[in-house]
């Protein structure tokens, strides 16, 4: 499980928004823990933070400094530290990485041998520094972006009408996905979170120092939450951590916290409507849709690094689509167009991406959905493909994104695999490459809503990219 479904996995499990930073800080530990052995007294408070909050908090962050200004004997109890996290927690290792000559083996080491699940990183090297770490498909980064230090506000908060620290955030989204790429904002500000949220309503904040000063904790979280009330982190109070109730305090905070998501959630439920911008003589059929998904940020552009290795001008997410009606709607009708053409008994979708499209098509088509499981559970009925079907019958299979075709065709084979015949695969984009070609030689044919070079002339047309990311297009 990859680090962007396990901590929405825990926040779920323990609705909770909280992390706690696991620092054995020697002058924060609390009168009961201290001792003639500080290593022992600190690594007592740790346990004791973990065992209190465990279930109740949705990441632990452990800072990497605190337990090198120890020496040998703290890099040992960081070590013991995180075997003493429950596994399903996801583990964010704070260490502001800055060093683009170690940033490789520095990843391997964190990510394979101490097996943390994200790690947070200086931006100023750029790309290079942060793309080694974005090798690992299962785990994520943290930029620092914003930083509460006043010290820092002369080269962060400059120039004044487009500050450094929204720069940062501008150019850091195209450096990787948003389940790749998050966001570390330190501020007691809310217009400073407000800003960073409206410029990446797709990422992971992760807050800090945001008990420093005074403000509201509601506005601070009105600034940062998403549109369904999650993608903010929020931390336990210090003052919190060194408290022998700990358990009970957090419990409070989460509660409180959770009111207000509800409030939040429940006045943003509208969906705003989107309206064109742009007047084309001879337009693509599509090209509302098309600039509705740019707008909304299923589609970007940048140098998004992949699993592989490689790096692509493009990324397409089309999982967004499903909290805006007036796209997915859309999107519907789109692959309406192409259904109705096709002749076929039963819909399946491909987990999971297309799971919401499948459905809404069985709806709108009147036509019952099987789909085909992911993984085949080892206990029940151990179905290969879930839904009522009849050997003999044939069945159209619907997907988001046709990149390889391999998984879709996975999809297929499983499908015929209980006797029921595939002629057809219907996807929202195809990326070329004859991938429609691989699919025709393995008896299916392929159809497609659009194709990403139809995406990316309309974008260029209308004025969304320019004339270099429209070049890096074509030579990739």
């Amino acid at each position: 499980m990859n680090f962007f479904d396990k901590l929405n996995t825990t926040i779920v499990q323990n609705q909770s928004l909280l992390f706690v930073g696991l620092d054995p800080n020697p002058e924060m530990i609390p009168a009961r823990y201290q001792s003639s052995d500080l290593i022992t007294g600190l690594e007592s408070w740790l346990q004791f933070m973990i065992a209190e909050t465990a279930d109740f908090v949705c990441a632990y962050k452990p800072t990497l400094g605190f337990y090198q200004v120890l020496g040998v004997p703290g890099l040992e109890l960081l070590m013991r530290i995180l075997k003493s996290i429950p596994s399903h927690i996801p583990i964010i290792l704070d260490a502001k990485h800055s060093d683009l000559n170690t940033s490789s083996v520095f990843a391997h080491s964190i990510f394979t041998e101490w097996q943390v699940d994200a790690v947070t990183l200086s931006p100023y090297t750029g790309q290079d520094h942060v793309a080694p770490f974005l090798v690992y498909p299962d785990k994520s980064v943290f930029i620092l972006c914003c930083t509460s230090n006043p010290g820092a506000a002369t080269v962060q908060q400059y120039p004044h009408n487009s500050p450094l620290y929204l720069q940062v955030v501008q150019e850091s989204k195209t450096w990787g996905t948003p389940e790749q790429l998050c966001l570390e904002v330190g501020t007691t500000n809310a217009e400073v979170l407000k800003s960073i949220r409206s410029l990446a309503p797709e990422r992971i904040i992760m807050a800090r120092s945001i008990w420093a000063g005074e403000g509201n904790i509601k506005q601070i979280l009105a600034a940062g939450l998403n549109a369904n009330g999650d993608g903010l982190l929020i931390p336990v109070s210090q003052d919190m951590l060194g408290s022998a109730n700990l358990s009970e305090e957090i419990q409070f905070l989460r509660r409180e916290i959770n009111e207000f998501r509800g409030e939040f959630i429940h006045d943003a439920s509208s969906c705003e409507v989107w309206f064109s911008d742009v007047d084309v003589q001879d337009k693509h059929p599509h090209q509302d849709l098309i600039l509705q998904l740019f707008d909304i940020g299923c589609i970007m552009f940048g140098e998004f690094v992949q699993a592989s290795g490689a790096t692509f001008p493009y990324y397409i997410d089309l999982r967004k689509i499903i909290s805006n009606p007036q796209v997915f709607n859309q999107v519907l009708s789109a692959y309406e167009e192409i259904l109705k053409n096709l002749t076929f008994d039963r819909l399946a979708g491909i987990p999971y991406g297309s799971l919401p499209t499948a459905t809404g098509l069985s709806l709108r088509l009147h036509c019952p959905m099987i789909f085909p499981r992911k993984e085949v559970k080892a206990h029940g009925t151990r179905r290969v493909i879930e839904g009522n079907f009849h050997p003999g019958e044939t069945v159209a299979v619907v997907d988001d994104i046709l990149i390889s075709g391999k998984s879709v065709m996975e999809g297929a084979e499983k499908i015929q695999s209980v006797g029921l015949k595939v002629n057809d695969i219907v996807v929202f984009i195809d990326h070329e490459k004859g991938v429609k070609d691989r699919l025709k030689a393995n008896g299916y044919c392929g159809h497609s809503v659009l194709t990403i070079s139809e995406i990316v002339t309309t974008l260029h047309e209308v004025g969304r990219i320019n004339d270099e990311q429209l070049l890096a297009f074509r030579e990739s």
